[in-house]
């Protein structure tokens, strides 16, 4: 399984641990009730993990991910508050977990950097519950959309696809949720759509921080390098640019994603 493209980095880390259910997980609310059984893939560092242990209570949330650094962050951010979930580190291409365990099986941000999204979905599919729901959200690169656009900053978005391609991932994920669920045997499924904004000048310095910040530092960085796809000078130039877009009063960026409810 390829190592994750963006790594966990402070400024990734950063966009992650903004995450709550209502700010992306807004359309799997509906079907969270008292007492069910939620598995969360790719949890991260778990505060969209500790949302759902909330809303299920005394229902019990299981969390995985490749990383057990990040497990330890995401426990940690579940005994602040005061949750109970488990968490393993597992492969969602092949989950130690018997089928029909759980009734909702979820997964944030995941299925675009997976090598085979479908066999994913497969697994996800098998370990859920008859009745129960398979939630997937992505977001898609090439819906982006921002403004104004910098000298730079528009150097990023050719960069990132070649990176996360060449390292197993697929940016345009979102779009192809809907496909990728029919492909894993699916034929109950609700695609929808919905879209991160950020304007405020607040917004803008935390969001060009996360991602100018991690196209220079993080592990999106040492893949764009080692793959020839970028120089460090070149990530140096869209960094500015990310902060001259910042900076500018009229700055505003969209991020649209693809949303999944399927049932087994």
């Amino acid at each position: 399984m390829p190592a994750y493209t963006h790594g966990f980095h402070k400024t990734v880390l950063s966009s992650h641990t903004w995450r709550t259910v209502e700010n992306s997980a807004a359309y799997l609310i509906e079907h969270l009730h008292a007492g069910a059984s939620v598995l969360d893939v790719g949890c991260g560092p778990g505060t969209i993990t500790a949302d759902l242990a909330e809303r299920v209570a005394p229902g019990r949330v299981t969390a995985i991910d490749a990383s057990e650094d990040v497990l330890e962050q995401a426990a940690q951010e579940a005994a602040r508050r005061d949750v109970d979930i488990d968490f393993a580190v597992e492969d969602v291409l092949a989950l130690s977990f018997p089928s029909d365990t759980f009734d909702i099986v979820h997964a944030h941000q995941v299925l675009q950097h997976v090598a085979d999204p479908v066999q994913a979905l497969r697994e996800m599919r098998r370990v859920c519950k008859p009745g129960g729901v398979v939630a997937a959200r992505d977001a898609d690169f090439g819906g982006f959309v921002w403004h104004p656009n910098p000298p730079g900053m528009d150097e990023w978005m050719p960069i990132y696809y070649k990176t996360a391609r060449g390292n197993g991932g697929e940016p345009d994920g979102g779009r192809r949720l809907l496909s990728w669920a029919r492909e894993a045997g699916f034929t109950d499924v609700t695609a929808g759509a919905s879209i991160w904004c950020y304007s405020t000048p607040e917004e803008r310095e935390w969001w060009s921080e996360s991602w100018g910040g991690r196209l220079l530092n993080s592990s999106v960085a040492d893949h764009a390098v080692a793959g020839g796809h970028a120089t460090r000078t070149d990530l140096e130039r869209i960094y500015a640019g990310w902060k001259a877009w910042a900076a500018a009063e009229d700055g505003w960026f969209a991020v649209p994603h693809g949303e999944i409810i399927c049932r087994p």
